[in-house]
């Protein structure tokens, strides 16, 4: 096979990746619910699916068992949750449904994020239906009861109202002369909720109590996920302890059951998906079982448990935790748990990454437009990245206006590779040129492009939000692809600045490079090709002014000798 065949063979073979990739976003997609189940009274029938019909929550009874304990808390067949009142909750930024067998949360749907940037619906984080099922699971395993406690609620509608800054749901239930109230509050403008188990002891010995916190999952497609090609956002469990801060397991590892239980102090839990999270965040200063199993509906589980507490005759106690459900916004997640905002993953990279996010939020702090804040942020890394820049540029400029000489000694050399190649190096060595300066810098570029990837495909800041003219969402890709068309174009000028490659086949490959980048940056999102635009745009200047000072540079190529 010819060199132009090949040549014209690769951009076909990336066009029909491309094509397969985007007609399996455009007809394989999986249906999302995005309505919320009805809130029905007591006996009428919801659209609801049960949360666990006969799941357990249990917990293993050490750190590397798998037994469960006794009174693992199975919820009784004969509940079912569609003939039974769902409680409603709406804050200004959480639409929530809570099962009352159990107290989950079976529902939730974030207000102030829409399924998509042309959709007035909410984004729903958790639900429980026939396309997908995640739900934030509460329970108290209590001695001497089995199953899921059927709380009764003291009604079925909640609105945080105006002017309110919180507000409180109660569920109420006696279980073997145990009095338990489960309280659910809810605070303005976060998506924090505070469980807490109320108990009083009315029998006549004592009793144990624990707190179980568990987020269960089916393997269903993460509905955040835009259309978009490259690396993926990662969907999975991660737990988080003392030793190790931030520790992803996948579902393929909590299927096969290779997570070790740990006992540790403080920590959390969380499912994370593109954009969202939800997290179990215990109290910080107590010991907490942090463990992995799949339910009898074959989810995914990631859970703790807090320590045993026992209840004296008469006695009261309090159980608790945080469960987070919303975006993977940093300063939300500080403030529920050390180092949960480590779940805003910005992969390998993240020590280039943090401080480029840092910078852009400060930047769209004034400018209030992340678009522009990332041509503002562009100029910077261009700014600081120039020294290096400039030197590489230089060492083309010199190749391009010593081109003729560099001709020269290949025609005069030519049937001497050897001889060609030592007087080659000395015309580098005498005009300061680096053969390898032309790759420099992309070179350069490459740590803080991947970088920028990963910080802008994780950032929900950018979910959604609009630059200008027909750039709406700078999380996806560019409806008309005129961004990743300029960003070719810009790469086929940069080349015509740079010197010829010696080799032909090279040169043809380099004038390849700007339409396979174009086709590869189709679909890649907005906000990133407009600074791989903005970059090449800055770049060109950068080295037109240089190469054009080198050839008006008569010092540049004086008194170089080269034998007939």
């Amino acid at each position: 096979m010819d060199v132009k065949r090949l040549l014209l063979l690769i951009p076909l073979a990336v066009l029909a990746y491309l094509l397969v990739v985007q007609w399996n976003q455009d007809y394989g997609q999986v249906t999302t619910e995005t309505r919320a189940p009805t809130v029905a009274t007591s006996g009428q029938a919801t659209d609801q699916t049960s949360s666990d019909e006969t799941s357990s929550l249990s917990v293993p009874t050490t750190s590397q068992g798998a037994s469960e304990l006794t009174g693992s808390m199975t919820e009784p067949a004969a509940a079912n949750a569609n003939s039974r009142a769902l409680v409603a909750v709406t804050t200004d930024v959480l639409d929530v449904r809570i099962d009352p067998q159990g107290g989950d949360i079976v529902y939730a749907a974030l207000l102030d994020h829409k399924l998509t940037n042309t959709s007035d619906q909410p984004f729903v984080l958790l639900s429980d239906n026939a396309n997908r099922s995640f739900v934030a699971k509460s329970g108290l395993q209590l001695e001497g009861h089995e199953g899921r406690i059927a709380f009764t609620p003291r009604q079925t509608d909640y609105r945080l109202s105006e002017g309110d800054d919180s507000l409180t749901v109660e569920l109420g239930a006696v279980v073997n002369g145990v009095e338990v109230t489960k309280r659910l509050t809810f605070q303005r403008d976060t998506y924090a909720v505070k469980v807490d188990y109320y108990l009083n002891n009315d029998r006549e010995e004592p009793v144990s109590a624990r707190f179980i916190g568990q987020l269960a999952r089916d393997n269903s497609a993460d509905p955040s996920t835009g259309s978009g090609l490259g690396m993926q956002s990662y969907m999975g469990a991660a737990y988080s302890s003392p030793e190790n801060h931030y520790q992803k397991v996948d579902f393929e590892e909590i299927q096969e059951g290779s997570f070790n239980n740990r006992d540790v102090e403080g920590g959390w839990v969380a499912m994370i998906q593109h954009y969202f999270t939800t997290a179990w965040a215990p109290e910080q200063g107590q010991q907490n079982l942090y463990y992995a199993a799949t339910d009898s509906r074959g989810r995914n589980v990631a859970a703790f448990a807090g320590p045993l507490q026992t209840l004296a005759p008469g006695g009261e106690a309090a159980l608790g935790a945080t469960v987070y459900m919303g975006p993977k916004v940093q300063e939300r997640l500080e403030a529920v748990a050390p180092h949960l905002e480590l779940t805003v993953d910005f992969g390998w990279l993240w020590f280039l990454a943090n401080p480029l996010f840092w910078l852009l939020d400060h930047i769209h702090d004034l400018l209030g437009n992340w678009g522009w804040s990332i041509v503002v942020l562009t100029l910077v890394v261009k700014l600081a990245l120039f020294p290096l820049s400039a030197k590489a540029y230089k060492s083309m400029a010199r190749m391009r206006k010593l081109g003729p000489e560099m001709q020269r000694l290949k025609e005069q050399f030519g049937d001497d590779r050897q001889k060609m190649s030592q007087e080659m190096m000395k015309f580098y060595q005498k005009e300061k040129i680096n053969p390898l300066g032309g790759c420099l810098p992309i070179l350069i570029q490459m740590p803080v492009f991947i970088a920028l990837y990963w910080m802008l495909m994780e950032s929900v800041e950018l979910r959604h939000a609009p630059f200008m003219l027909w750039v709406q969402d700078l999380s996806v890709k560019d409806p008309y692809f005129i961004l990743p068309i300029l960003m070719g174009a810009s790469m086929f000028v940069q080349q015509l600045l740079n010197p010829t490659p010696p080799d032909p086949t090279q040169a043809k490959i380099m004038k390849m490079l700007p339409v396979i980048f174009t086709f590869f940056f189709l679909w890649f999102p907005a906000g990133l090709v407009i600074y791989w635009v903005v970059n090449n745009t800055i770049s060109i200047l950068q080295q037109w002014f240089i190469t054009r000072n080198i050839e008006n540079d008569p010092s540049v190529g004086k008194g170089m000798k080269t034998k007939e």
